[in-house]
């Protein structure tokens, strides 16, 4: 049963691949998501571009898990020498965009949901949803469906990790800093010129440090990532533009973040947003503890996904590696796929049958 059901999600990979989805186009992605729950005779749902099942026996006195990935991918970026929609498997690697992020993660999910849909007597309720805009942070994605979705309490967020536990995700807060100065003629004296300006506040942002360090994320990251100013070769400029990107730990609010720049910073600062935290779930928590069982290791990821609109405590695990993320002719290998639904299956039941 399991490796029909194996043989039948790596076909669905190929059909997702075969599908442009980019961010916010990914409603064709979304009626092959759909066959797949009626193929398989479950109820299921669509809000926009996301499609969201829940288990057959689910019962509102219990607390609920939720699986949960997306179906949108990135654009291809011009180093490709394989045609991205082309899916088709080479030395046991399956080609195409989306195929390691995060199309691999998502249909182990999906058959990892379909496996578990009509059993009884389990602990926790699953739901499940295919979302869309994750790689855009879209308004109609994940976290527009947590108004519609009931309580959820904990999650499995599938982004390729190796099949290693990501138990906490940094956050991200962009800003953007102003340094000001007095406009002049190049050819005149001036004290105050804004880019001799920026370099001391330059060299804050690069040495300023914050206190809390997490033992699974290490500490805030912060950077500048854009700077701008001027554009005559004999114009002092009013002002130079700074964009700076903050990877929060989860020892820290983004909140925080913001009440502590805007303190102290030596330029002004306005943040774009602060809903994106750091996400994270206890070591010890029981479905942590069964992936440990199972032989796998625990880290801290630096990059941001759906984890970051939840406010449950949720672990970041799939088949598939970060890195090939967004490279030239992306793959997933086959065996990662395998052991993802495996690996996937195990531990929630390790989970949900204690």
């Amino acid at each position: 049963m399991q490796k029909q059901l194996t043989e039948k999600a790596i076909e669905l990979l190929k059909k997702l691949i075969a599908i442009q989805s980019f961010s916010s186009e990914e409603d064709k992605t979304a009626l092959a998501i759909e066959e797949w729950f009626k193929a398989n005779d479950i109820p299921h749902k669509r809000e926009k571009n996301n499609v969201y099942a829940f288990n057959k026996f689910f019962d509102a006195s219990k607390p609920t898990l939720l699986l949960n990935s997306h179906h949108d991918t990135v654009k291809p970026n011009t180093a490709y020498t394989k045609d991205p929609f082309r899916p088709h498997i080479e030395d046991g690697k399956l080609f195409g965009l989306g195929s390691n992020d995060a199309g691999g993660c998502l249909v182990s999910l999906i058959a990892t949901f379909t496996h578990f849909y009509a059993a009884e007597n389990l602990n926790h309720n699953i739901i499940i949803v295919a979302s869309a805009e994750e790689e855009s942070s879209g308004p109609n994605g994940l976290n527009s469906m947590l108004s519609i979705l009931p309580k959820i309490d904990v999650a499995i967020v599938g982004e390729p990790t190796l099949m290693n536990l990501a138990i906490a995700e940094k956050g991200l807060v962009v800003f953007d800093a102003v340094v000001k100065g007095t406009p002049s003629h190049a050819a005149h004296p001036n004290n105050d010129n804004c880019i001799y300006n920026a370099i001391p506040v330059l060299e804050w942002f690069k040495n300023f440090k914050f206190d809390r360090v997490s033992d699974a994320l290490g500490e805030v990251k912060l950077t500048v990532t854009q700077i701008n100013g001027g554009n005559q070769h004999n114009v002092v400029p009013a002002q130079v533009d700074l964009v700076i990107d903050v990877r929060v730990n989860d020892r820290y609010s983004n909140k925080e973040i913001l009440g502590i720049l805007t303190a102290e910073a030596p330029c002004e600062l306005k943040a774009r947003s602060l809903r994106l935290n750091s996400s994270s779930i206890d070591k010890t928590h029981p479905l942590v503890q069964s992936g440990i069982a199972l032989g796998r290791g625990t880290y801290g990821s630096p990059t941001l996904s759906d984890q970051a609109c939840l406010t449950c405590q949720s672990l970041k695990l799939g088949p598939g590696d970060s890195t090939r993320s967004h490279s030239a002719d992306e793959f997933i290998y086959v065996a990662e796929i395998e052991e993802g639904i495996d690996l996937y299956i195990k531990l929630l039941e390790g989970f949900l049958k204690k």
